[in-house]
């Protein structure tokens, strides 16, 4: 037997932000809908070539201002590894010390995001790390997710977190992610990371959430000196288990 129940795609479309039930106009959809995916395309396209504006940051921190070997976006774009590495006067620029941790606000693929998003979580989260030792914050240009590794290294920092923008979509082009790493030196794997992503405006994680969870991966990898695939965010645990009336019941192990 068939369940021949019309689709309700408003109730659909309130699920997720994909575009499905479109208008449409004849054999195709409707040119309004065109227009606002042609609209989306441009501004993940803008999102990609602009530059962070530090004065948009609106930092009350002294910070330190990088930049990687990638000579503007373009080159950026095309050699990520160039990404990776620090120009020889940003290396020169951080000071050796011995911290626990070091935060780089970094434009990655959306400037937008970092400029958006980054001083938010930065807000959130150095209220609840007053038992460490933090170096001073680093804003970096044209920066990929391991540029962090050699910043952390010229630092003397046990941790680098990366607040960086994401590749834009077509939904989203101001989304930025935190990428921790324990232990960080400069050519390690990408699975030595712990990733927190979709940190936006838009449907996304807020910077609070966002903030509680890099917290909780944070006192967890210093307790156990790793970060990584071994490390799970345990923050939103949720056990299903039998009563004895053979009802199931949900039960959080959140902080357990």
């Amino acid at each position: 037997m068939t369940d021949d129940r019309p689709i309700s795609w408003q109730a659909l479309q309130a699920r997720t932000s994909a575009r499905i039930g479109l208008a449409r106009a004849g054999n195709t959809i409707s040119g309004a809908a065109v227009r606002e995916f042609q609209y989306a395309h441009v501004r993940a396209r803008h999102a990609v070539s602009i530059t962070l504006d530090i004065n948009q940051l609106n930092l009350s921190l002294p910070h330190i201002e990088v930049e990687s070997r990638a000579g503007d976006r373009d080159e950026y774009v095309r050699r990520p590894d160039l990404g990776r590495q620090l120009s020889d006067t940003s290396r020169e620029s951080l000071p050796h010390g011995r911290y626990d941790i070091v935060f780089v606000i970094a434009d990655g693929l959306s400037a937008l995001a970092a400029q958006q998003q980054g001083p938010a979580v930065l807000a959130a989260v150095i209220p609840l790390l007053a038992d460490w030792c933090i170096a001073p914050l680093v804003v970096a240009q044209r920066a990929r997710v391991a540029l962090g590794d050699e910043i952390a290294t010229c630092l003397g920092a046990r941790c680098v977190v990366m607040m960086i923008g994401e590749r834009p979509g077509l939904r989203c082009a101001e989304s930025m992610s935190l990428y921790m790493t324990w232990n960080p030196k400069v050519g390690m794997r990408d699975s030595g990371r712990n990733c927190i992503s979709n940190i936006h405006g838009h449907g996304g994680l807020s910077a609070m959430t966002a903030a509680s969870s890099l917290v909780w991966l944070l006192k967890m990898a210093r307790m156990r000196n790793y970060s990584g695939v071994n490390l799970k965010d345990e923050t939103c645990t949720i056990e299903q288990t039998v009563r004895p009336d053979g009802q199931k019941m949900l039960l959080d192990r959140t902080d357990q």
